[in-house]
């Protein structure tokens, strides 16, 4: 997902930058690409720590007779 922030930065009298301002359509496009980093981290976590798996078709045949 390539992104086009355009930021407006807050500076010291100095010219030294002090805080940054985005759109809150900017600010909501940085949170959703932060949750879809943390779920994919998430589920690169589980696969690593997962010690064995059930193909989808028997999980699914199996969750539907229960």
């Amino acid at each position: 997902m390539q992104s086009s922030f355009k930021p407006k930065y807050l500076v010291t009298e100095k010219g030294q930058k002090k805080a940054v301002l985005l759109d809150i359509k900017e600010y909501e496009n940085i949170m959703e690409m932060i949750e879809d980093l943390e779920d994919a981290n998430d589920l690169l976590k589980a696969e690593r720590e997962a010690v064995s798996f059930i193909p989808y078709d028997k999980f699914r045949e199996q969750w539907l007779k229960n």
